[in-house]
Order: C-alpha cells, then sequence, then structure tokens
C-alpha cells in the first residue's frame, strides 16, 4: 500500500522521465534559432509539480526563501517578488512618492535616456512624475553622461533611472559621481543584467533601489515575474505595501495566518478615525497600492532557476563571443557592441547597428536572416517618444532632432540572441547565412 510521499515521488519521477525523453527537440538547419527561451531541466518541473500539490498557491515558504538568496545578486540584501519586471519598476518609482519614505511631491522631475523599454518610462509619467529625457551613445546605447550633467544644470531632477543596456552597464564611476555630486535617487534597471558587474561589482548595487525581471528571455525565468531590491527594510517594506494593495502589514507568507502575525499588531493598530482605535492591521491601508504578486509555483521554479545561473552566464558570454568572432569580419557595415570600461556584461543580446555607409539596410539583413529562420528583434521601442502612445507629449519632429542617436538607434539596430538556448551548431549554422547574405549584397 503506497502512502503519500511515496506517492509524490513517483509522480516526480514521472515527470523526470518526461522531461529527458519528450521535450528536447533536435535542432538542424531550417527549424528556427530563437533568440532566446527557457533554460531547464527536470529540476524546475519538478519544483513546480511539489509546490502546486502543496496545495499553497499564493506566496509562501518558497517566495520567502527566494527573497532571502535574491537580492545578493544584486548586491542588496532585501526585496521582494513581483509578477513582473515591469510591475517592479512601476513599484520603485511608486515607492518614491510614499509619505512613509521618500515623499516626492506631483512633477517631481527625474531623468532617463530616451531610448529603450516602455517599462523604465512608463512608471515616470504613471505616478505623475516628469521626465527630463536626454539621448544615448551610438555604441553602448546606454544613457550619454556628457548630455545627463547637461540636464542635471539645467533642471532640479531629483531622480535618475535607467536600463542597463542589454546586460552592459553604463561608465558607472562617472554616473555615481554625479549621483553624489547632485544629491539624486538612483533606480536601477537590470532587468536585462542579472549576473553583469562594473568594477567586480554586481549591477544592481550602487543605486538606491534595483529592479530584475523573470520573463523567459531574461537570464532566469519562472515564465513571468520580476524582484525589486532595496538597500534597507524601510524601502523593502514600503515597496511590499504597493506590492500588496497598499496595506500596511507587512507579515509575509504563513505569518499571515497566526494570531498577531509577523508584525506582532495585528489587533493593535491604531486607526484614530475609528471610535474605539483598534482594527485588523492585516487590513489596514498605509499606501494607495496594487495587487502585484506573483504565485508561489512561480517562486518555486525561480529556485531551481538560481542553480543554473553562474551556467546560464557563462553561455551567454560564449555566445554573445561567438557572434563578435562573426560580426568582426563585416565591421565596415556594422557598429559592434562594446562592453563599457572596466565591466563585465553578462549578455542579453548581441546587438548591432547598421552604419549610415552600408550599402544595405536593417531590414534588408534582417528579413534575409528571418528567410532562414533566424530571429532577430529591434533595440525594443528604440526611441520610446516616437511610439503612438506618447504623441501627446512630444512633437514627431522635436524628438527627432534633439534625439538623433536615439533616432539612429530607432532605425538601424536590431539584435541576435546570445541566450544559452543558441548552441554553437546554431551559431555556426548563422555564420553561414550571414557569409551567404554578404557574398549576394557586397560584391
Amino acid at each position: 500500500m503506497s502512502n503519500k510521499k511515496e506517492d509524490l515521488q513517483n509522480i516526480l519521477n514521472l515527470v523526470e522521465n518526461y522531461i529527458d525523453n519528450y521535450t528536447e527537440e533536435e535542432w538542424s538547419p531550417g527549424k528556427w534559432i530563437k533568440y532566446a527561451g527557457p533554460y531547464f531541466d527536470a529540476s524546475e518541473y519538478t519544483n513546480a509539480i511539489k509546490s502546486l500539490l502543496s496545495g499553497w498557491l499564493v506566496l509562501g515558504a518558497e517566495a520567502t526563501k527566494f527573497e532571502n538568496v535574491f537580492p545578493k545578486k544584486l548586491g542588496k540584501n532585501f526585496g521582494l517578488l513581483t509578477n513582473s519586471g515591469s510591475s517592479a519598476n512601476l513599484l520603485m518609482m511608486s515607492a518614491l512618492k510614499s509619505k512613509n519614505l521618500y515623499n516626492l511631491p506631483p512633477g517631481t522631475k527625474v531623468l532617463t535616456p530616451i531610448a529603450g523599454f516602455p517599462t523604465t518610462i512608463n512608471p515616470i509619467f504613471q505616478v505623475g512624475f516628469e521626465p527630463v529625457f536626454v539621448d544615448i551613445e551610438l555604441d553602448t546605447m546606454n544613457i550619454d553622461l556628457e548630455l545627463a550633467e547637461e540636464a542635471l544644470q539645467n533642471h532640479d531632477i531629483k531622480v535618475i533611472t535607467f536600463a542597463h543596456v542589454l546586460g552592459n552597464p553604463p561608465n558607472m564611476d562617472k554616473l555615481m559621481k554625479l549621483v553624489r555630486k547632485y544629491d539624486l535617487i538612483l533606480l536601477e534597471d537590470c532587468c536585462d543584467a542579472l549576473g553583469s558587474f562594473y568594477g567586480g561589482q554586481p549591477l544592481g548595487s550602487f543605486g538606491d533601489m534595483a529592479s530584475c525581471s523573470f520573463y523567459p528571455a531574461h537570464h532566469i525565468t519562472m515564465g513571468e515575474g520580476g524582484f525589486v531590491a532595496t538597500n534597507t527594510p524601510e524601502q523593502e517594506r514600503v515597496v511590499r505595501s504597493f506590492r500588496e494593495w497598499g496595506r500596511a502589514c507587512y507579515c509575509v507568507g504563513k505569518a499571515n495566518l497566526g494570531a498577531k502575525g509577523s508584525c506582532g499588531k495585528r489587533f493593535s493598530a491604531w486607526l484614530p478615525s475609528l471610535p474605539d482605535h483598534i482594527f485588523d492591521h492585516k487590513y489596514v491601508y498605509s499606501e494607495m497600492g496594487y495587487n502585484m504578486k506573483p504565485i508561489e509555483l512561480q517562486a518555486a521554479i525561480g529556485l531551481a532557476q538560481m542553480k543554473k545561473l553562474k551556467e546560464i552566464g557563462s553561455l551567454r558570454r560564449r555566445n554573445h563571443a561567438a557572434l563578435n568572432k562573426i560580426f568582426e569580419k563585416y565591421e565596415q557595415f556594422f557598429h559592434l557592441p562594446k562592453a563599457t570600461l572596466n565591466s563585465d556584461p553578462d549578455w542579453f543580446a548581441y546587438a548591432l547597428t547598421i552604419r549610415d555607409n552600408s550599402i544595405f539596410s536593417r531590414s534588408e539583413f534582417c528579413t534575409f536572416l528571418e528567410s532562414r529562420k533566424i530571429q532577430t528583434r529591434p533595440y525594443f521601442a528604440g526611441n520610446v517618444m516616437l511610439q503612438p502612445a506618447y504623441s501627446e507629449y512630444a512633437s514627431v519632429a522635436d524628438v527627432i532632432s534633439k534625439y538623433p542617436v536615439a533616432r539612429k538607434v530607432t532605425t538601424d539596430t536590431f539584435f541576435l540572441g546570445c541566450s544559452p538556448v543558441i548552441t554553437m551548431e546554431k551559431i555556426a549554422y548563422i555564420e553561414t547565412v550571414v557569409e551567404e547574405f554578404m557574398e549576394k549584397n557586397t560584391l
């Protein structure tokens, strides 16, 4: 007669067998080379099954384990899971307006590069702050720090936020001098940069708070998911409040089930507006928050992914170097990616920009690669303010003229994947396709 423990183990053995024997599809030319995808083995699936069968669906013990270990990867001591990297950015920005933390008023000016992904910029608008845009560098696509200082001299800016582009940081020595000189709050978007370093220091460790994404294209994945890492427990507590409807109670996981909870205030929190001044602290709301929690199953997958982070980083760096070796031969046609001096990027992707004097366009080159089943992607939204959603905030003519590098990136930059799902066999095939295109178009 079997028991619960034995039955669970039998289920997990079946899952492992299925993953080992039926999920890995052999690649051959003519099949798609996707730019990214989850780097899984059986452990992610068995962790997910165990979590699901536990019956505990909301954040609990697995989430607590993840939240205890992951902040160190961003050089922080505190942090919490969210349902996406985009939510993580919104939570960080929301925390700045909290009267319990920074108490920044509506209209606060925030310095940010104009090119990238919308969800680095959107939170500025969403919380009622005002963005101050600057252009980017061409080779790194990072924020142009010379232009950043000009903006700081001309505007009363309180916050700076930016993404480490495709895992590659700006010059953090120069940037931190600006942060100190102008007394700025720094929010780092590390959604593409998990495992990257500058001066031996992990990206995410420089600012007041940092975000990360666990979307399938990123370094580790939970399917969806994100993270906010903070320097202090006070920051973490405010971000957690915004993540969970705005409630004041900071009990987490199963601590919420206790009579007093870990905060010790469940039935002793004072609300002066009530006649008896007593209310269940679990249902006291100190912020106008959201519900941006993931589920416990995602944390279980993330714990399995964490064990692969070093391997994932090694493979990404290998693939990026291999792609660079291919395109070095054609540097007269492309701006190649350049790691910032003193940095060690854990590359998200391999980015190329068509040179002005090239005899072919981005469209021609990418269309050819796609016809051979090699996925390409533009540099996300390019100049974000040229996107239709932002038409009320700026004129197209002004945006094009004021930010020439961002315009160049919008029209001429693309990237190939360097994720662990891309094998050296696939890279060899990419090389033959690139050579084929060059023979047809450069003679």
